[in-house]
């Protein structure tokens, strides 16, 4: 009895811990389903869904007349999961693929053969096999014999990623910039926010072997794609201005330079060039010294000191100014000009011709010693002292010292001939555009579109900063002085009989700040005698300007020479000259003949051949491209090209006839 008792007793305490038990379920299914279900539903939603991003495309960046600057394209990087694909597959494809794989990649078919055996040896599942591929070449090896079955049993392994890419190569490289890991720069880095558009999202659904699947046919929300970017910049004329500037720096084994070439009325900037020299002695884009770099103008800031003394009306262009002997002192600092002897009396407007340092300085020291501060306010009436207000990051600061800060005894006399202030190429630019431009300042621009699609979202035109920078009086004699510069003066290396134009020379030590020497010594800043800044700046044609340009060359090899004529001067007249012959401008003498030939020796061969080729394919290989384009389209035929620099190829052979209208197909190295 006593033991029956107890087996019933040990059966309650069952019952009771199996009803506790099934109590405890109970709730705790009431628990997930009403308390905590939202939660846990969420849980299991993110393990199994996913919004994937649909990433916006990335606007382009075109030139003014439609050619593609910059633009987003895919590129792949290819590897490979060897031990994925079935033995006997491997076996009986590997000579094939490997085959493949040479002929698209370069290398021999053996070193693939062999890299793929010794991956599957070392049991790799992660091979790479190419990188940075276009997706015509991806296409392709999707469908090479193992990878074409996929990525499961073929072992395929395809990472996709956005690079952005130039289509025209290197030109204008820094100012088109970039906008990536390295920061934002230039044009790309300004335009940011409206080119990167607004990503989209798609969701998705976790399926067998890890794959996603989307839910839906359409997506969650659409990508927005950002907005085009269409510059100013002309390619044919910055086509030009590269390859001038190229040129020179290479003649002149130069370390850095720049031109800029901006449209006098509008203030458009039609070309940039800027070059910098590696290691090796080449040259590339390597920063944008044109809105960068401030520095001491030297000569060119000549024109500001004769403006100031002709608009307070202290002198005059016919104001005889005694030169001496081409040498003088101030405070025990000498100021001399480049002719020995020097110049003697000459009027202020032939001082400014052939640069006097000796003759400007004289003139400003005699009527603005007791008044520094009346010629630096003048000096700031012409905008010098403020930046143009460019849309690219990084402009440098104008530097214009004030009696009342920064200030010397020699102070006046040495900015005169532009040492002691600093100045950008482009803020330069911008004040020799206004005299070209009747006094008004015009604020330069790179980039006059933004479009979504076909539609235009945003417009930029000309901003006028000031309306008049001087009396038309004084505009009108220094026009005169900057146009006998070019035809007597400084500049006359350049003149040309059958197009006009007006600058002014400039020739600049540079100044090497405060630094440690190669024994660790502290050496104070000083000007150098073995490093100069030369420069040119003016506009064309003299007397209706179109188009007003800077040259500045830093530091060209001081044996072959530095002086701003010899140096700088000669790629304005290139640049200028081939936008007369490329695209002709208003009331000049210019016309489709052989007259053509009296402008250059080097465009002698170039008109014998328009006129010799009127039926007849000529041989352009070698020739830059684009005097190869203007001699096709000479001829009355159309001309499709790609990449550039010099052809190297072209569609149509040379001696072939043919007819007018058709299309001839150039590649450029």
């Amino acid at each position: 009895m006593v033991i029956k008792k107890g087996i019933l007793n040990k059966l309650y305490i069952v019952v009771v811990l199996m009803a506790l038990f099934f109590v405890v379920i109970i709730f705790r299914i009431f628990e997930l389903q009403y308390i905590d279900g939202d939660k846990y539903r969420k849980l299991s939603l993110a393990k199994t869904h996913k919004n994937d991003t649909i990433f916006a495309n990335r606007g382009n960046v075109y030139a003014a007349d439609g050619n593609l600057l910059a633009t987003s394209m895919s590129k792949f990087t290819i590897r490979m999961d060897v031990m994925s694909v079935k033995s006997g597959v491997f076996e009986r494809n590997i000579r094939e693929l490997s085959k493949s794989l040479s002929e698209l990649l370069g290398k021999s078919a053996d070193y693939y053969q062999k890299k793929l055996r010794d991956a599957r040896k070392r049991k790799n599942r992660y091979l790479l096999i190419a990188r940075n591929i276009g997706y015509n070449d991806y296409a392709k090896m999707k469908q090479f014999p193992i990878f074409k079955l996929g990525v499961y049993r073929g072992g395929f392994i395809a990472e996709q990623q956005t690079v952005r890419v130039h289509p025209i190569g290197k030109i204008a490289e820094r100012t088109i910039g970039y906008d990536d890991y390295r920061g934002g720069a230039g044009i790309e880095g300004a335009f940011a926010k409206y080119m990167q558009g607004e990503n989209g999202w798609r969701l998705k659904q976790k399926i067998a072997k890890g794959q996603w699947k989307p839910i839906n046919d359409v997506n969650e929300k659409e990508p927005i794609d950002g907005h085009d970017v269409i510059t100013t910049i002309d390619v044919n004329v910055q086509d030009i201005a590269h390859h001038a500037l190229l040129k020179q720096m290479q003649n002149y084994e130069a370390e850095h330079g720049c031109a800029v070439v901006m449209e006098v009325k509008t203030g458009k900037i039609k070309a940039i060039a800027n070059l910098g020299r590696t290691s090796k002695g080449t040259y590339y884009e390597k920063r944008n010294y044109a809105v960068w770099e401030s520095h001491e103008p030297g000569s060119t800031f000549k024109l500001a000191s004769l403006m100031a003394a002709l608009e307070d009306k202290v002198a005059d262009t016919s104001t005889v100014v005694d030169c001496e002997k081409g040498k003088i002192f101030i405070n025990d600092r000498k100021v001399e000009d480049s002719k020995i002897g020097g110049y003697g009396k000459i009027s202020l407007g032939r001082v400014f011709e052939v640069s006097s340092n000796v003759g400007i300085v004289k003139t400003i020291r005699k009527h603005y010693d007791k008044k520094p501060k009346k010629f630096i306010k003048r000096i700031k009436s012409f905008g010098l002292d403020q930046q143009t207000g460019v849309k690219i990051k990084g402009e440098g600061k104008p530097f214009i010292r004030t009696p009342d800060k920064n200030w010397s005894p020699i102070a006046l006399e040495w900015m005169a001939w532009g040492y002691g202030i600093s100045l950008t190429p482009l803020q330069t630019l911008a004040f020799y555009n206004a005299v070209a431009n009747n006094g008004k300042l015009v604020k330069p621009y790179f980039v006059k579109e933004l479009r979504i699609g076909n539609k235009v979202d945003k417009r930029f035109g000309t901003e006028v900063v000031k309306e008049k920078i001087a009396s038309q009086t004084t505009l009108n004699k220094v026009r005169k002085v900057m146009e006998n510069t070019v035809k007597k003066g400084t500049g006359k290396g350049i003149y040309s009989p059958n197009f006009s134009m007006a600058g002014k020379t400039g020739t600049a030590k540079k100044y090497i700040p405060r630094h440690k020497n190669s024994k660790g010594k502290m050496v104070g800043g000083y000007y150098s005698n073995s490093k100069y800044v030369a420069s040119f700046a003016g506009f064309f044609p003299a007397d209706e300007p179109r188009y007003s340009c800077i040259v500045v060359i830093h530091e060209p090899k001081k044996e072959k020479g530095y002086y701003g004529a010899q140096v700088a001067a000669p790629v304005f007249k290139e640049i200028a000259q081939k936008i007369y012959t490329t695209t002709p401008i208003d009331n000049q003498s210019v016309t489709d003949t052989i007259t053509y030939s009296k402008i250059d020796k080097d465009y002698d061969e170039y008109y014998l051949k328009l006129k010799k080729y009127k039926t007849i394919m000529p041989r352009v290989l070698g020739m830059s491209g684009m005097d190869a384009v203007s001699l096709l389209e000479n001829m009355g035929l159309k001309v499709k090209f790609t990449g550039m620099g010099k052809v190297v190829e072209q569609s149509v052979q040379n001696g072939i006839k043919i007819s007018k209208g058709a299309t001839i197909y150039l590649r450029l190295s």
